[in-house]
């Protein structure tokens, strides 16, 4: 997500801060600032929306001189508070500057605190919460202990984070802390260096830190003192050298940006869950809508295109049977021109990863000409899409450089069921109770999802083995259906394969015909325990489609016995419930699909023909 870089020493600060920024400008980001201190303790920062060159254009047009050796930097992906100058970072308070990642889940009672206190906020973020907090730290009760006012004020956050502090009171002195969230130390001759990854400063130096978590460091140009959070706690540290060059570095040593999305999947649905249960109840991230409209909605379409549909029409399911209200799933490009029927009681759930697909946002204006509520699910904070709905609910899943998409659609389809829960939640069809349980099941899927990605080696080699067909099919029942056409349209994309994703009850209907000796077909197993009947009426398919020559590659739960016999090859996942297994069975497909393309000599991370944000209609 954010990217960040800070430096101790001898050079330009300055310089060093910007060409850091620059070399992490592939992490995307929607503006960049920077504080540098120098040795007599002036705190001097700037910051701007949009691109690394407006920032430059700023600074050099600043009556500032910006000479010091000490200095933090940073590039925004918004989350709290729309990319603008002032929501930029650094947040300064006083003679404290701020950088971070991530979000504080706790930030509104703490601003609060400090507002009923007289202090004013200058922006709409959860960090200028922590820059006021440490300033008042610094100015009371830890007058002159910089890094005990910033322990006192880390130990009280919640969520998941990583926050870079400096401040004039303590110039040659850069203080970072992380939780949950990328930080690395990189070590110099007389030098020390900060970074989200370690591209912030691979130019300087292969020696590296690796700081533990609820830990802070205290960075001089000497070195650094590793301090835990709370007196008495453990602090773990790791030093490493690092052997990639520049390009490896911003992959985070994957050969592609695609493989790093794929791994980084678990905080991605972490993060897109992270802070939306609050008492009990489930929160969005923008709510213009009462609760009282809300449990007037009677009826909800979804508009959403290619990745986001198929998540769409996972949502279907979940909305459905959480609140049995009727949903129905639209292509977006279509959705307008079938005069859909909409009023003040139809919510239409527009799903999109850049918040600007053209047809999706055409969708979004026609359905407010008809008084229905809109409700965004978008991964990009401040884009069109959210700025015209009536609702938002965030994915926090960072930016994806890969065109085909991974993390942002498992995001997306954590993302539609807390839109499923707070719908049950408004009009009563679950008690408070069931939400919590349900929010708390979402909870315990980034582990898994972890595992599953650590297990893909097997993947990969059934992918290499199968990667010269001509044809591979992909067959799902319930949500096993929207993850069929999923893995269906990442071979499309990645392999330039025909691939085709049908529902496995329509065989018989026509799709069989297309079965032959050898032909590679997927099958999603839902759980054994709790859809039985779902369990056997997929082996019968299984059955029929081997009995005609073809490869089944069957993904199914660790444990299940009853399909082994019928699998050519198993792909095995944690077991989970029906509804919740999206999560963890596309991801063997986006691996299946990168690996068919590497080994046919495709570029995974930009397949022809395509665009990440699709503008046009």
């Amino acid at each position: 997500m954010c990217g960040i870089v800070g430096y101790v020493g001898n050079r330009s600060a300055k310089d060093v801060l910007i060409g850091g920024l620059r070399r992490l400008e592939y992490r995307g980001y929607d503006s960049a600032g920077i504080a540098v201190v120098d040795a007599d303790g002036t705190l001097e920062w700037q910051k701007r929306e949009g691109k690394l060159a407006n920032l430059e254009e700023a600074l050099a047009q600043a009556d500032l001189p910006f000479a010091g050796g000490t200095g933090i930097g940073h590039t925004r992906w918004a989350t709290h508070g729309r990319p603008s100058d002032r929501n930029a970072h650094p947040q300064v308070s006083g003679d404290v500057a701020v950088v971070h990642n991530g979000i504080i889940e706790n930030f509104a009672p703490l601003r609060a605190e400090l507002e009923a206190e007289g202090r004013e906020f200058t922006s709409d973020t959860d960090t200028e919460v922590v820059a006021q907090l440490i300033d008042r730290e610094i100015s009371g009760a830890h007058k002159g202990d910089f890094a005990g006012a910033c322990r006192a004020v880390f130990a009280r956050l919640e969520g998941a984070f990583t926050l870079v502090v400096a401040t004039a009171d303590a110039p040659g002195t850069v203080i970072a802390g992380r939780r949950n969230t990328p930080l690395v130390l990189g070590r110099g001759e007389g030098e020390m260096f900060v970074g989200s990854d370690v591209a912030a400063f691979i130019d300087y130096t292969k020696e590296a830190v690796e700081i533990g978590q609820d830990t802070l460091a205290v960075i001089t140009a000497e070195g650094c003192e590793i301090l835990p959070f709370v007196e008495g706690a453990e602090a773990e540290s790791r030093e490493f050298t690092i052997d990639w060059d520049l390009e490896a570095a911003e992959k985070g040593g994957y050969e592609y940006f695609m493989l790093k999305e794929i791994a980084e999947q678990p905080e991605a649905v972490a993060d897109t869950l992270r802070g939306h249960l609050v008492d009990g109840r489930i929160v969005l991230d923008e709510q213009r809508l009462s609760d009282q409209e809300l449990r007037d909605i009677d009826k909800v379409f979804i508009v959403a295109c290619g990745s986001a549909y198929h998540s769409g029409l996972v949502a279907k399911y979940a909305i459905e049977h959480w609140t049995r209200i009727p949903c129905e799933v639209e292509i977006a490009s279509e959705f307008r021109y079938r005069d859909p029927v909409l009023d003040r009681s139809t919510l239409v759930v527009a799903i999109s990863q850049s918040g600007e697909t053209a047809d999706t946002l055409e969708a979004v204006r026609h359905a407010k000409t008809q008084k229905a509520r809109v409700l965004a699910v978008c991964n990009t904070n401040g884009s069109q899409i959210p700025r015209e709905a009536d609702a938002v609910l965030y994915t926090h899943a960072g930016p994806e450089i890969g065109v085909a998409s991974t993390k942002a659609y498992l995001a997306q389809i954590a993302a539609n069921y807390l839109v499923g829960l707070a719908l049950a939640q408004a009009r009563g069809t679950k008690f408070p109770d069931e939400v919590s349980a349900e929010f708390h099941a979402l909870e315990q899927m980034p582990e898994l999802i972890g595992e599953v990605v650590k297990g893909l080696d097997h993947v990969r080699e059934i992918a290499r083995e199968l990667a010269d067909s001509k044809s591979v099919l992909f067959l799902g029942r319930h949500v096993g259906y929207p993850t069929a056409l999923e893995g269906a349209l990442k071979l499309k994309e990645l392999a330039y394969m025909h691939a085709e994703g049908f529902p496995a009850g329509e065989l018989k209907h026509g799709p069989i015909a297309l079965i032959e000796e050898g032909l590679p077909v997927f099958v999603v197993m839902p759980p054994l325990h709790g859809r039985s009947l779902l369990h056997s009426k997929l082996i019968s398919n299984i059955q029929e489609i081997k009995a005609r020559g073809a490869r089944t590659i069957v993904i199914a739960a660790e444990g299940d016995e009853v399909v082994k016999p019928f699998a050519d090859y198993l792909i095995e996942i944690p077991e989970t419930t029906t509804l919740l297994q999206p999560l963890l069975s596309t991801i063997p497909y986006q691996a299946f699909a990168a690996e068919v393309a590497a080994a046919r000599g495709y570029d995974v991370d930009k397949p022809r023909n395509l665009a990440k944000s699709v503008t046009v209609e």
